[in-house]
């Protein structure tokens, strides 16, 4: 609105910026008069929202997620987490190959300084800064994203990793609401797990985007199985491994089973 520069106390290139990662990530959508909080924004973040001071590390995987699987409005954080997969790479290999994917996939035209830029801003949102004391404070400030670990970088600057791992750290509630994202847009009851790593079409995967191991992918399957069941089920069909959903869920009913667990565990 008019009054976004005094309430929050930013400049107007910085509400702009604002407005577009609330929109990147999925919290707020163009309405008739403006934009409007997402069912979900309002969920998380609304006065009555599970965690509207960003105080749970869940949420900043939420966030994580549902910008990642969001091609539209953030392609190379899509590109990046569900196509590129090279563990260990310096930032011009990451810049050249989002050029390479945005020439290939991209109709529209689109500036190569641009996209090289998109590609350092991920970097940068992620991974966590090597300033030193001549360093202008707001180049060291991290984003909240680094926390996760999913991309870190060498002592010397020049390299960076970005690795499947365990990801013990990931709550099942999160990743259950990925996965039946995944199910939801997919508009499908069973998928191999081996399209749950590797993102395949113009679909998402959660095991890239959370830089999973394979074993990591089923043991939480398996876990996500166990505690919220008759929901998802693990089979082997002509010897390949598959997910079945067995009843239909709103990917929410996830979120609500962390946060409601968290709230309770917190009351005691």
């Amino acid at each position: 609105s008019d009054e976004a520069t005094v309430v929050l106390g930013v400049g107007k290139n910085m509400v702009n910026a604002i407005r577009y990662w609330l929109q990147a990530a999925q919290l707020i959508a163009p309405a008739q008069s403006g934009f409007e909080t997402t069912p979900l924004g309002d969920k998380i973040f609304g006065k009555k929202g599970f965690d509207p001071y960003l105080e749970d590390e869940a949420t900043i995987w939420l966030v994580h997620w549902l910008i990642a699987s969001n091609p539209e409005l953030a392609t190379g954080w899509y590109w990046f987490f569900n196509k590129f997969h090279k563990p260990e790479f310096t930032s011009q290999e990451a810049a050249s190959a989002l050029l390479e994917f945005a020439k290939q996939n991209i109709q529209s035209k689109f500036s190569a300084t641009t996209v090289k830029q998109d590609s350092a801003i991920v970097l940068r949102m992620y991974a966590r800064s090597k300033g030193n004391t001549r360093t202008p404070i707001e180049e060291v400030l991290d984003s909240p994203l680094s926390l996760l670990g999913l991309i870190t970088q060498a002592p010397g600057g020049r390299t960076y990793y970005s690795r499947a791992l365990e990801r013990d750290a990931l709550p099942i509630g999160i990743f259950g609401f990925a996965i039946a994202q995944v199910f939801e847009a997919m508009h499908i009851s069973e998928l191999p797990i081996e399209d749950l790593m590797y993102a395949k079409g113009g679909y998402p995967a959660p095991g890239a985007v959370f830089r999973l191991t394979e074993n990591a992918m089923i043991t939480k399957l398996e876990r996500l199985i166990h505690q919220m069941p008759g929901i998802f089920e693990i089979r082997e069909t002509a010897g390949i491994h598959q997910v079945y959903l067995l009843e239909k869920i709103e990917p929410m009913e996830f979120l609500e089973f962390h946060y409601q667990d968290q709230l309770q565990e917190n009351v005691a």
